[in-house]
């Protein structure tokens, strides 16, 4: 038999990884679009993944407290730090995806590397987030790369467009 795990934890989850892969990415391939100073982009994606994992985890905490408060059936029983925390650990794992490639890989390799590792992420996110809830993994798995792997192209295409 298969422990469920909580869908709000799951959402947080989720939701951690996948906006990390995508914002992480976003920033820093739009930074190296727009700057070949590796330190300024190692620098833009430590800071991304800081405040953003943080602030999701927070986020997440208030959010659900939120819902807590306005539930008078006492359908919401999970627990408000378990899900920040699982916001803020999945965040920054995530971050570290895109991230890591910049820090081991000379330009502008490191950033094609980030791109593919966030995109297999994306599409690995999607697979393993299907096979959790029962549906098709496949489907799954390409909705999840389109749709982050076009978000990300968007914060690539801004960082070209201001390139300094």
């Amino acid at each position: 038999m298969t422990k469920q795990i909580h869908e709000d934890y799951l959402r947080s989850i989720i939701f951690g990884f996948q906006d990390a892969l995508v914002s992480t990415t976003g920033v820093i391939v739009g930074v190296a679009a727009g700057s070949s100073d590796k330190p300024l982009i190692i620098l833009a994606g430590v800071v991304t993944i800081t405040v953003e994992a943080l602030s999701m985890g927070v986020g997440q905490y208030m959010s659900e407290k939120s819902v807590h408060q306005m539930d008078t059936t006492g359908k919401h029983t999970d627990n408000l730090f378990v899900g920040g925390g699982l916001m803020f650990l999945s965040y920054f794992l995530g971050g570290l995806v895109p991230l890591t490639p910049i820090i081991l890989f000379s330009l502008p390799l490191s950033t094609t590397l980030s791109i593919i590792f966030s995109l297999a992420g994306l599409f690995l996110l999607g697979y393993l987030k299907a096979k959790w809830v029962k549906v098709n993994p496949w489907h799954s798995a390409l909705e999840m790369l389109l749709l982050g792997g076009a978000t990300t192209a968007i914060g690539i295409l801004v960082g070209k467009l201001f390139k300094i």
